[in-house]
């Protein structure tokens, strides 16, 4: 075979058993991830593709997810997340796309949670829905409000945390049906945009984290607002 002009006669190859660095066992771990077209890189995998044994990256960074963490890839096999997790990355699809996620979806950001511990929990894709609709449904949202309102109340601040809970959420874009309610935008039909739920009357000017109070709102709708009252 004809070398190219370009092409350097000699090439240095890595010696068998010299020192790797972190960021070469971190290049090579994104390497993969590329690869593969997924966000993270299974144990088994990369024994069969990496350039290095990956017993050398358990070793280096304590743990595989300690490493995939380091590389900034997704966990691939994280045993034993909780529900609220599971449920909490499912609503951020649900958000992103302004619909019904697809089990493809959790290898691409922003899903930080792959198809094995929805797999090993609820054994199938369409248990793991039905399970986070019944619980993102399982209390009606005055139940949540008031118990927020009695919390505030005992602290002293008589106020709700600012933050709205995952079913307080969910309940917010249902009813908006995943739309902005300033322009109509929606990422189910203009990949890209990004819903946030806002405080129709601000949180810093006394507004309460309630349902009457919470509106969907796209991130261009929501940095207009900024704090002032949609009313």
């Amino acid at each position: 075979m004809k070398k190219r002009p370009d092409e350097p006669r000699f090439k240095l190859s890595r010696v068998r058993g010299s020192p790797v660095s972190d960021d070469e066992l971190l290049s090579d771990l994104q390497r993969i991830a590329r690869q593969l077209g997924t966000d993270t890189v299974p144990q088994k995998k990369y024994g069969k593709l990496g350039s290095y044994d990956y017993s050398t990256v358990t070793r280096r960074f304590g743990s595989w997810n300690d490493a995939l963490r380091k590389a900034g890839l997704s966990i691939s096999n994280e045993v034993g997340i909780p529900d609220e997790r599971l449920f909490e990355n499912l609503l951020t699809l649900w958000q992103t796309y302004g619909r019904q996620p697809r089990r493809a979806e959790l290898h691409h950001p922003p899903s930080t949670i792959s198809q094995g511990p929805y797999r090993r929990r609820f054994r199938s894709w369409t248990a793991a829905l039905e399970a986070f609709v019944d619980y993102a449904n399982s209390v009606d949202t005055g139940s949540d409000d008031l118990k927020a309102m009695e919390q505030a109340a005992s602290t002293g601040k008589r106020r709700t945390p600012r933050d709205p809970s995952l079913r307080l959420r969910w309940r917010i874009l249902h009813r908006d049906r995943f739309t902005c309610c300033g322009c109509g935008a929606s990422p189910a039909l203009t990949p890209g945009v990004v819903l946030h739920v806002d405080h129709v009357q601000p949180w810093s000017k006394g507004g309460q984290t309630v349902v009457e109070n919470l509106q969907t709102l796209c991130a261009t709708c929501n940095l207009g607002k900024s704090n002032m009252s949609s009313k």
